[in-house]
């Protein structure tokens, strides 16, 4: 049975997670995740449960560690955690999803001690083999809180029985177990061609849960990318180095923002 946190998200665009702990309890995160912690909470990283438990989850995504955060001394005792990029953290109560939640691989923030994080492979052959992001997912295993995170904006859909949505692979960040997921090609040869979106959409058919997210991190890796070329093409206009961040700032947070 997982440990029974508490926690408060602070921020809005950048935000943490800061849980608060009472004597004995822990939360695990992926390593490298922590912001701040309390004195007495006491700092361990593990494979979680052996060398197998630790490949199967750098396979799904997350690192080969897991830290483990105890409260060991007198009274209630906090750590945070921080997002790795610009987004939301969403907290999904594991107990009421029927003990499991799946999500895109790198999803996953931080748990209450008792939660697993291991592979769950797409049930249908298309959407592993051209699913992109989606062709391994992460299962979230337990009774008590964990914490994802999500790029941009979040937006929870609620689906009825039957209800479907096509979505764009990266963009979907988690869903329940009872979601049918699987992969579409686009019809038509030009919006394939010329559309932008890519040739493959994920689709998701209800009944359960889906989060979406606005700013996949491969699509803001692509933009970076790209205001980064830009400056070096101009480089001897702009100055050198200085031109290339003011070409790559000037992309991200001026006309390229409406990503």
């Amino acid at each position: 049975m997982a440990d029974e946190i508490d926690y408060k998200i602070h921020g809005n665009e950048m935000q943490l997670v800061e849980i608060g702990l009472d004597k004995g309890e822990t939360v695990k995160a992926e390593a490298g995740a922590m912001m701040f912690m309390g004195d007495g909470i006491k700092m361990e990283t593990s494979t979680g449960g052996g060398i197998l438990k630790g490949l199967k989850r750098a396979f799904s995504g997350e690192g080969f560690f897991i830290t483990s955060f105890t409260q060991t001394g007198k009274g209630k005792g906090s750590v945070a955690f921080g997002a790795p990029y610009p987004g939301k953290i969403v907290p999904i109560d594991l107990s009421e999803e029927g003990g499991s939640f799946l999500c895109q691989k790198d999803s996953f923030l931080c748990a209450a001690d008792g939660t697993d994080v291991t592979i769950a492979f797409s049930k249908r052959i298309g959407a592993g083999l051209f699913g992109g992001e989606g062709f391994i997912l992460q299962r979230l295993h337990g009774d008590g809180l964990a914490f994802v995170h999500a790029g941009g904006t979040v937006l929870k859909k609620e689906l009825a029985q039957g209800e479907t949505l096509r979505v764009d692979t990266g963009c979907l960040v988690a869903f329940s177990e009872s979601i049918d997921y699987d992969i579409q090609l686009v019809g038509g040869f030009k919006n394939a061609l010329f559309g932008g979106e890519g040739m493959i959409l994920a689709t998701v058919k209800g009944p359960g849960k889906v989060y979406l997210q606005s700013l996949p991190f491969s699509r803001l890796a692509d933009r970076i990318a790209a205001a980064i070329g830009s400056g070096e093409s101009n480089r001897g206009e702009s100055g050198g180095i200085s031109g290339i961040g003011e070409a790559a700032l000037g992309g991200i947070l001026g006309g390229d923002r409406k990503f």
